[in-house]
């Protein structure tokens, strides 16, 4: 898939963190984006968006990107519930990293993720 006709979803909690990834993913050439703040209202859009790839937070309220990942796991859709997702977070701690992995992530990046960084990631998870 090209890069950039990519539809993707941005859960971040923190508004400038928001404005920044979507700044860039700009940069990069993506324009059909979605933010959210938090992972309940991203679940409650992601059947009728049906995105290419997820960019999410792990810690936010009321739900946290790993619950939110968990619910869009077990969505009925297929089409949604294998919907490629990487991580972003200020949080490398082991237990961390190590409960994100088996949810079937496509990625893990820290924040801030440079541009080129970001790019890349989204590329590979797309051509996987």
């Amino acid at each position: 898939m090209d890069i950039k006709r990519a539809r993707i979803l941005v859960v971040e909690d923190e508004k400038v963190m928001s404005t920044f990834i979507l700044n860039n993913l700009r940069r990069i050439g993506i324009l059909d984006l979605y933010a959210f703040p938090d992972g309940g209202s991203a679940l409650r859009e992601v059947s009728r968006l049906k995105p290419d790839l997820i960019l999410t937070d792990i810690h936010m309220q009321p739900v946290g990107g790993i619950e939110f990942v968990r619910q869009l796991r077990a969505l009925p859709n297929n089409q949604v519930s294998n919907t490629k997702v990487i991580f972003l977070s200020a949080d490398s701690s082991p237990a961390t990293v190590g409960e994100v992995l088996p949810l079937g992530v496509a990625g893990y990046l820290l924040k801030p993720p440079s541009v080129n960084a970001l790019a890349a990631k989204i590329e590979g998870a797309l051509q996987s």
